[in-house]
């Protein structure tokens, strides 16, 4: 077989290095970098309630992020009318230019953010933009601050792109929120990024402008240090609470923030895989650089269907997070009910993190010892047929994650099982 020698370059690839010699095992084969990183655990939880499920099982599953409505019909009807128009073909590797216009519209309409469409990114979610985003700009040893408790795919990504994450606690006491002093206290010449998102996933908790502004200004004083806002949340907020993200609370930090959005939760789109990001025309073009030996784009139809998301009726996104936020004060309440468990009440997303201090060191029924977090949903899982997911994947113990992102009936009955739980332990 004939080397493979790219254009312009000296370098000689050899087609039968890219195969495993005969007596190497395919693990050893495999990179190691991969050995720094696990399979997502919310979605391993997910994936293990359905193959319960499948074994007959009666288990209600609260890991998974994901709205239980329906994309809206005029959504949808976009999506069909552009495969009518034939709108099948390749798109440009940013997005089309009508898509982005609409997201430019929506920074500047709901965000007061001038982001013309050159200086926006389209990707298949907006996990591929932060993706994209890291392995474009971390080098070898680069840290990232992230707040703890955080979304597990923040530190992963970044030891992918061989960076180095830098775990700051958030204790409840702080509200899972990160304070300025222990932001300067984490910043080093190394750092390159924070990654702030509000509301989180998993606390559900949200910083207010001044909370916001108090960082900001830590932000100022370290020109180095880039802003990731990861904003897919933005419209699930509960109690009043206005959402702002920092290029707004602080337009000084514009020219090095990149502010990261989404159709999948508010608008109920997961499985369209929509994701965007507004930012300095340079991040953006090595972004869409990665983007372009990847994916290239995400589908044209989810494309076209994403304008109509954002330049279409938003009367059903308050509707949506009026039945959330009566989901959250439901399971807040059941869940303070249960021995050991204490839960605070958050301002936005739709999720829930427990404490479940109260029940380490008590024993299961049949004798087993919870001693971690990951102990008690595995016995609850076990024992009650309820999957939740641990704090341990987090960043922060000993908690865990409920999503009530689903029917009313089904949280009331997880609820119960949890009380039933805690109340067998002894």
């Amino acid at each position: 077989m004939r080397p493979l020698r790219p254009n312009g370059s000296g370098r000689t690839f050899d087609a039968h290095s890219f195969i495993p010699r005969k007596g190497i095992s395919v693990m050893s084969f495999l990179a190691k970098r991969l050995s720094l990183i696990k399979p997502s655990p919310t979605i391993a939880v997910t994936q293990k309630a359905a193959e319960l499920k499948a074994q007959g099982r009666d288990v209600i599953g609260l890991g998974a992020g994901e709205p239980d409505f329906d994309t809206p019909d005029n959504i949808k009807a976009a999506a069909k009318a552009a495969i009518d128009r034939g709108e099948t073909k390749y798109t440009a590797v940013a997005g089309t230019e009508a898509l982005r216009k609409a997201i430019s519209a929506k920074f500047k309409r709901e965000n007061g953010l001038d982001y013309p469409p050159a200086q926006i990114t389209v990707g298949c979610g907006g996990k591929q933009v932060i993706y994209n985003a890291l392995l474009a700009t971390i080098d070898p040893g680069d840290e990232v601050i992230i707040p703890a408790p955080y979304w597990v795919s923040y530190p992963d990504i970044t030891l992918l792109a061989e960076g180095k994450p830098v775990a700051v606690p958030c204790p409840e006491e702080n509200g899972f929120k990160l304070r300025p002093a222990d932001l300067e206290a984490a910043i080093t010449p190394k750092t390159k990024w924070v990654i702030l998102n509000s509301p989180s996933n998993p606390t559900g908790a949200a910083y207010s402008f001044d909370e916001l502004k108090a960082i900001t200004d830590v932000l100022l004083r370290h020109p180095h240090v880039w802003v990731m806002s990861d904003d897919i949340y933005e419209h699930l907020t509960y109690d009043g609470f206005k959402f702002f993200t920092p290029a707004q609370v602080e337009p000084k930090l514009m020219d090095r923030t990149l502010t990261i959005n989404g159709l999948a939760k508010a608008y109920a789109m997961t499985g369209w895989r929509v994701g965007y990001a507004g930012g300095p025309k340079e991040i953006i073009n090595a972004i869409n650089k990665i983007q372009s030996q990847s994916t290239t784009h995400t589908s044209s139809v989810s494309q076209a269907a994403g304008v109509e998301a954002l330049n279409g009726s938003q009367d059903f996104i308050p509707k949506n997070a009026e039945v959330f936020k009566a989901r959250r004060d439901l399971v807040v309440k059941m869940l303070n009910a249960a021995k050991g468990i204490t839960c605070k009440v958050p301002e936005g997303a739709f999720y829930v993190y427990p404490s479940c201090a109260g029940t380490i060191g008590k024993k299961t029924p049949d004798g087993k010892i919870i001693g971690s977090d990951s102990d008690f949903v595995t016995c609850l899982l076990e024992s009650e047929g309820v999957a939740v997911v641990q704090g341990e994947a987090f960043g922060l113990s000993p908690y865990f994650r409920i999503s009530y992102a689903t029917s009313t009936e089904n949280l009331t009955k997880a609820c119960e099982r949890i009380q039933r739980f805690c109340a067998s332990l002894v």
